[in-house]
């Protein structure tokens, strides 16, 4: 009896020991960081990866991200110094910097990431209201990004995290001021596509005087070299009829004859009504003083 009282007490001891030494130890991982509480109260920070003790019962640990986290706060509408709206959307990395700071201020992430969207939202605020708009699209907005950067980061030290970048993902007008510019700009493109359509037209016709122009210019100088040509051509031939008529005027006065019978005998119609001695017909008169026939031997 007293054997099996000493085994069952055994047993207890050893289940308390167990119990006491799985409450005296705790691991953090690479990745992790721990803060050490006694009743609640923050006593140590522990960063070192590996097996650490604790008090058992009196103790717990909170265990935290050492690793770099985002955070994407919702858009925000902000006013630049031209009174000018906008719509940023921007992002945070960010590390848990000081646990101890971390828990007495906001005890956990949850709250944390509460806290740091008010902080970039009143930094990014503060700081684009000081620029115009154009700033913020242009080469400058480096510069905006570390006086945003520095801000937010002096702001969330308070609260024990380091920031390690703020960025502006996209920056935008709101609907209703995208919608009007929309229209400005879609009216500014319609008048510019007239003013171009009318400067084309207005070439168009210059173009085409021109070269009516010139066509006019060219028809009138092929006109002139072309009586030119056919007055030289007359002169050429008059002057090769005289230089025949001046061998042989007696056979130049024949080849006329000729072609004044070959035009006025048509094929169609070869009645001609002339006086017999008519010097029309004078090589139509034989050698006996008759009339030949007139025949149409073209």
């Amino acid at each position: 009896m007293n054997a099996n009282v000493l085994k069952v007490g055994l047993a207890i001891v050893l289940v308390i020991l167990g119990v006491i030494a799985y409450g005296s130890v705790f691991t953090i991982q690479e990745t992790e960081q721990g803060l050490v509480l006694m009743l609640g109260e923050p006593r140590r920070v522990v960063k070192d990866a590996g097996l650490h003790f604790k008090l058992p019962i009196v103790e717990n640990v909170e265990i935290m991200e050492k690793r770099i986290l985002d955070y994407d706060p919702p858009q925000e509408e902000v006013i630049a110094s031209d009174k000018k709206r906008l719509v940023v959307d921007a992002y945070t990395r960010y590390r848990i910097a000081d646990p101890l700071v971390f828990y007495r201020t906001v005890n956990n992430e949850v709250l944390a990431r509460q806290r740091l969207a008010v902080i970039v939202n009143s930094t990014i605020r503060r700081v684009l209201a000081r620029v115009e708009i154009q700033d913020v699209l242009s080469g400058v907005r480096r510069d905006l990004m570390q006086q945003i950067s520095a801000g937010v980061n002096s702001e969330a030290e308070k609260i024990g995290i380091d920031i390690v970048d703020v960025r502006i993902k996209r920056t935008d007008l709101p609907e209703e001021n995208s919608n009007a510019i929309y229209r400005r700009m879609q009216a500014e493109r319609e008048r510019d596509a007239k003013e171009r359509r009318a400067i084309g037209a207005e070439e168009a016709q210059k173009i085409r005087a021109d070269a009516d122009r010139q066509k006019t210019v060219l028809l009138a100088e092929a006109r002139k070299r072309a009586e030119i040509l056919r007055g030289e051509g007359d002169a050429i031939r008059n002057r090769i009829y005289a230089q025949a008529f001046q061998v042989d005027p007696e056979f130049f006065r024949f080849y006329r004859s000729l072609q004044a019978y070959r035009k006025a005998m048509d094929p169609t119609d070869t009645t001609l009504v002339l006086s017999p001695d008519s010097d029309f017909f004078h090589y139509f008169v034989d050698f006996s003083g008759g009339i030949r026939r007139a025949t149409n031997t073209e």
